[in-house]
C-alpha cells in the first residue's frame, strides 16, 4: 500500500473554492478509481486557508492511474493547483494498523 500526505496552504480567501472543487472531484476521480482505497480531505478550524489530504492506493501504478487521470488534471493539476500558496507531497509508509 501506498500512503500519500499533502498539506496544502491556501492562498489567502480561498478555502471555499478548494473546497467546492475537492468534492467535486471526490465522486469523479477516487470514487471511480479501483486502486484509490481511501481519499480524505480535512480543514482545520483553526487555520484558514489550509487543507490536508490523506490518500491510500494499492501501489504506484494506481496513484500513477490517480494524477494521470483526465478529471484530476482538470480539477487538481488545472483549478485547484491556481489556488494552492505551496504544494508539498510526503510519502509515508504504514507502520501499524488496527
Amino acid at each position: 500500500m501506498l500512503a500519500k500526505v499533502f498539506p496544502i496552504p491556501l492562498k489567502a480567501g480561498k478555502q471555499a473554492a478548494a473546497e467546492a472543487l475537492v468534492h467535486q472531484f471526490a465522486p469523479k476521480g477516487p470514487g471511480q478509481e479501483d486502486g484509490t482505497l481511501s481519499f480524505r480531505v480535512y480543514r482545520d478550524p483553526a487555520r484558514p486557508d489550509y487543507l490536508l489530504f490523506v490518500e491510500h492506493f494499492a501501489d504506484q501504478a494506481a496513484y500513477d492511474a490517480h494524477t494521470g487521470s483526465a478529471v484530476y488534471k482538470e480539477l487538481i493539476a488545472g483549478q485547484f493547483a491556481g489556488l494552492v500558496e505551496e504544494f508539498v507531497e510526503i510519502d509515508h509508509e504504514l507502520v501499524v494498523s488496527l
